[in-house]
């Protein structure tokens, strides 16, 4: 399972925990303006906005877990079960496959705006990457610095909604999520006060009890409203570093520790945290095995050229010996 979040201080921030079983070896890649993007049935783009994010490249194919172009569109992927359903080709749309739809918006869009426009042309078609990669059931989180918007591609079609929440987990589907907030409405970051009774002398015991009630648990609905509660909540400066590090934090509430979510195939965890800086185009992210900041420049690469350009995960422990 996974949690993203759109984070805006002076600049834009945009990224996610990627919490799963195992890695695929996944690694920070550029798609440059000039590399041909090739879709199955909709047309190749030989010229494009450049491209930076988190992939897992398959015969020379970038599969974005998720990703930011050029011009600050941001897009990330989270897994959907029990509710995405993919469809048969669909006549007079766009058809395009959920593993190339990461590059088919960012490739061509600048804003969630412009990425509006395409989203009522295309449908999510049903056809696996290869017969050893099937898809996943995702549904899709796109934001830009003004706006925040998540997709579902579920039984009756193609649904996009608003996201002024600015975070994004997994299953059930989005408009649940929002409800589910109301659930939490007496939280609050305040000094607790006496609502139970004027007819009782109760007192606070410890600092923090306003925001008694919020979840704790590892699921989809909860990490949730936690994320919500701190990304909407917590305060902080504007300079990078102040934004970097608070943007990992409020992550960091929802991360999964190794061993506290069992699955079939053994403990689910948070393999990787992403925070890009939308504006400059920086990729930062910390792994599981080093917490310590890592930092990709997609312009410190050659945005003009026709190849991918990949930077595999720092993971060693890197610890600074002080004495």
């Amino acid at each position: 399972m996974c949690t993203s979040i759109s984070f805006k201080t002076k600049d834009h921030y945009f990224g996610r925990n990627l919490d799963y079983e195992f890695s695929y070896n996944e690694t920070v890649t550029v798609t440059p303006r000039n590399y041909p993007l090739k879709f199955r049935k909709v047309k190749t783009l030989n010229t494009h906005y450049a491209i930076i994010g988190m992939a897992f490249v398959q015969n020379d194919y970038p599969l974005y877990y998720d990703a930011t172009n050029e011009q600050g569109l941001s897009m990330a992927g989270l897994n959907f079960p029990q509710f995405a359903v993919y469809h048969p080709l669909a006549k007079g749309k766009d058809n395009v496959t959920p593993f190339e739809f990461i590059p088919w918006i960012l490739a061509q869009c600048a804003t969630v705006d412009e990425a509006r426009v395409l989203l009522d042309k295309m449908s999510l078609y049903n056809e696996n990457f290869s017969e050893q990669l099937p898809l996943s059931p995702l549904h899709w989180h796109i934001a830009d610095a003004k706006q925040s918007i998540v997709v579902e591609s579920v039984a009756d079609g193609l649904k996009i909604y608003d996201n002024p929440i600015n975070v994004m987990t997994n299953s059930p589907s989005f408009d649940f999520h929002l409800l589910n907030l109301s659930h939490y409405i007496g939280a609050t970051r305040e000094i607790a006060t006496n609502r139970f009774s004027g007819n009782l002398d109760i007192a606070t015991y410890s600092r923090g009890m306003g925001g008694f009630g919020l979840p704790g648990d590892l699921s989809s609905a909860s990490r949730f409203v936690r994320a919500a509660f701190t990304l909407n909540n917590s305060v902080v400066g504007d300079s990078e570093k102040e934004s970097v590090s608070h943007f990992l934090h409020i992550l960091g509430s929802v991360a999964q520790q190794k061993g506290c979510c069992a699955v079939d195939h053994g403990y689910e965890y948070t393999i990787y945290s992403s925070c890009c800086n939308t504006n400059k185009g920086i990729y930062y992210y910390t792994t599981y095995e080093n917490s310590q900041i890592t930092a990709v420049d997609m312009h410190r690469t050659d945005l003009d050229g026709k190849t991918l350009t990949s930077y595999a995960l720092v993971t060693e422990w890197n610890v600074n010996k002080q004495n």
